[in-house]
């Protein structure tokens, strides 16, 4: 992996912001058992990542680390603000159930730390689809978990009753996200490498072809 290529698709494929970086796991493991939860930390986490990282952008380079770093706080705190009373105005009495792991979006990896090893490292035309597709990979998968875990743990989705015969109670407890995640990190990397290695083969094929 260290010698792919880099392209602007990582975030969702090659280095998944959950599954391969293990970023802002928390929320998915502790709130990822509803579609509703998903929905509230989706919107959020979309709102306040984007916004935040493309206004810290705007902070001098030649500011020492530290203090760039507050400053990146106090950007995607302020940001933290109006999103939830979007969020509350959407999906009133979700926030509360989620508790910290909402206020804790505000402080997450893609702000605090791929800003200045990842992000700030491009030109602006490139970062900006590439900080899309990473908060992408967080969406999908915080999607796909909470859908699962709903329709296994309570039979539901979105509140709606499945016909299911049987329930797996103990995936909607936070032990069982974390198993749930595990699985889906151990499949998604097994793909992966799987993938790596026939885009090898066919780039080593062509070499030779040539």
């Amino acid at each position: 992996m260290n010698n792919r290529r880099s392209t602007v698709f990582d975030g969702l494929l090659g280095d998944n912001t959950v599954l391969s970086a293990l970023m802002v796991i928390s929320p998915v493991i502790m709130c990822g058992d509803t579609l509703r939860n998903a929905e509230a930390l989706i919107l959020a986490f979309s709102a306040i990542t984007f916004a935040s990282v493309v206004i810290c952008s705007l902070v001098p380079k030649k500011l020492p680390y530290a203090v760039k770093i507050i400053l990146y706080a106090i950007i995607s705190s302020l940001v933290y603000v109006p999103v939830k009373f979007l969020a509350q105005e959407f999906y009133p009495g979700i926030i509360t159930r989620i508790g910290i792991y909402f206020p804790l979006l505000a402080v997450n990896s893609l702000i605090v730390v791929q800003t200045e090893t990842k992000f700030f490292r491009m030109k602006k035309m490139r970062m900006i689809p590439s900080l899309i597709f990473y908060i992408l990979g967080f969406d999908i998968v915080m999607l796909l978990t909470a859908v699962i875990r709903e329709l296994l743990a309570y039979g539901t989705i979105n509140s709606r009753v499945a016909d299911l015969d049987t329930l797996i109670s103990g995936l909607g407890m936070p032990f069982g996200g974390f198993i749930f995640l595990g699985l889906m990190c151990g499949a998604y990397r097994r793909l992966r490498a799987v993938f790596m290695r026939r885009s090898e083969e066919r780039r080593g094929s062509n070499v030779s072809d040539n």
